[in-house]
């Protein structure tokens, strides 16, 4: 018997409920009030956000963490990939006067969780630092970041940079994000497709979560995002919903056959390459494959085409 497909879809693709919207609001000022209660973090320019899926819009019931960013803008780091020829001097670096490491802001937000919110309700992560829902707070992943400025010299001669994040895993590894332009993106993408974006990623998550539990290759939230961020405007906008989505995969298919198909293909923030270099953690295969997957998952139980 076929499965209601566009019934389906269309609960899939509702944007987060009130409470949803609440609880993310509720993590973003209970992370600034903690933060804003530190004597250390007083001494620096400290700014708090939230990022991710719930800022996005794009979460779905799997996602249950509100992520929020506390990014330091006392120091930055820089780069500048497209134009090495660029000096300190003309992009304003000077010697950090503070000599305020990552390591030690780390721990000063760590300091200012534990002080607010209780040692038994956060733990520190590789990546971030974890706090604990109960009666009266969410549960949250706090990431405590400098500002990642990348500079570039544009065709008038003035040289002007992006902001965005960028931290240290404590094995190592320096992570960068591009946050603000990454929700600014998905917010131009979902009105230039009649609200029509945010709606496919959102399905498209819950079908893939519905798929790993019969053992479809799993990728990361961030990734099917971002593949469906690349799929062409005019492919959105059918009056049924399984039309899009079969539009979305179709051409999300054809694209991953090669690496040449994908090779221009961009994060959400328009500032990384989705495939390109081997350094994020996915692969254009296992992008194809789930890909393919869904398509014929959608085809043998019976949704319209």
């Amino acid at each position: 018997m076929s499965r209601d497909w566009e019934s389906t879809l269309r609960a899939w693709a509702k944007p987060p409920s009130q409470s949803e919207r609440e609880r993310c609001a509720n993590a973003e000022s209970m992370v600034r009030k903690a933060v804003r209660a530190s004597d250390a973090l007083a001494e620096h320019e400290v700014e708090v956000f939230l990022q991710g899926s719930y800022r996005n819009n794009t979460n779905v019931r799997a996602e249950s963490d509100v992520d929020v960013c506390v990014r330091c803008m006392d120091v930055f780091w820089a780069s500048h990939p497209f134009d090495p020829s660029l000096t300190d001097s003309e992009m304003g670096i000077r010697d950090d006067p503070t000599g305020y490491t990552f390591p030690q802001f780390k721990s000063d937000v760590e300091a200012a969780l534990r002080r607010h919110f209780g040692r038994a309700g956060v733990s520190r992560g590789d990546k971030a630092i974890h706090v604990s829902e109960n009666s009266y707070r969410v549960e949250a992943d706090v990431v405590a970041a400098f500002e990642q400025r990348r500079y570039q010299r544009f065709s008038s001669g003035t040289v002007d940079y992006f902001s965005g994040t960028a931290f240290v895993t404590d094995a190592g590894k320096r992570i960068q994000n591009w946050p603000h332009q990454h929700y600014e993106n998905g917010v131009e993408k979902n009105k230039a497709t009649g609200q029509r974006f945010k709606a496919m990623v959102r399905a498209l998550k819950s079908l893939h979560n519905e798929m790993v539990e019969h053992d479809a290759v799993q990728l990361p939230s961030f990734l099917l995002e971002s593949l469906v961020w690349n799929v062409p405007t005019e492919l959105f906008g059918s009056s049924e919903y399984s039309r899009d989505l079969f539009n979305v995969l179709e051409w999300l298919r054809a694209g991953l056959a090669s690496d040449e198909g994908c090779n221009d293909w961009v994060e959400v923030n328009d500032l990384k390459y989705l495939f390109r270099g081997g350094a994020q953690p996915w692969s254009r295969p296992d992008a194809e494959l789930f890909v393919g997957q869904a398509w014929h998952y959608l085809r043998i139980t019976g949704a319209s085409q």
